[in-house]
């Protein structure tokens, strides 16, 4: 009889810690960037990542690509959904607080929101990467031409 009532103790005490664990464990998954740039290496194989900034929450992470592209990464419990930003489909506007962004994604609404820094030298360092990602390849001249007057 006693050996029946430690077993059930036991199977008792496990069933708690498993139930501790499964509720703590998407708020670690948010914020553990190592996760996100694994994910997003998966998702977009052949994207070179060169900067990585989270926000303060943790919920999101925006990466800077070799080729000046930016990436966005939203965490939904324990993953996160991938996209690369592309030019012209989003604007950017600057929060009240000054550590943040509000973003407005044209061609998906669903991603549009408020994306809060640690410091307000990250955020604008991601409007910077989200600005010059918005720059079409045609208007960026790689030799300036001469201003050629008649004299």
């Amino acid at each position: 009889m006693i050996w029946t009532v430690v077993i059930a103790c036991i199977f008792l005490a496990g069933y708690i810690f498993m139930r501790v664990q499964w509720r703590e464990e998407p708020r670690r998954a948010s914020n553990d960037t190592g996760l996100a740039i694994l994910e997003f290496g998966q998702a977009y194989p052949n994207e070179a990542i060169r900067e990585v900034i989270s926000t303060a929450n943790g919920d999101s992470v925006f990466l800077r690509l070799h080729d000046g592209k930016v990436g966005c990464m939203r965490a939904h419990g324990q993953h996160f959904t991938s996209h690369l930003i592309e030019p012209g489909l989003v604007r950017v506007h600057n929060s009240a607080s000054g550590k943040g962004l509000m973003l407005e994604f044209l061609g998906n609404a669903s991603d549009n929101g408020a994306f809060e820094f640690g410091t307000s030298g990250e955020a604008a360092e991601v409007s910077l990467w989200l600005l010059g990602s918005l720059l079409p390849a045609a208007e960026i001249e790689e030799t300036p031409r001469a201003l050629i007057t008649d004299t």
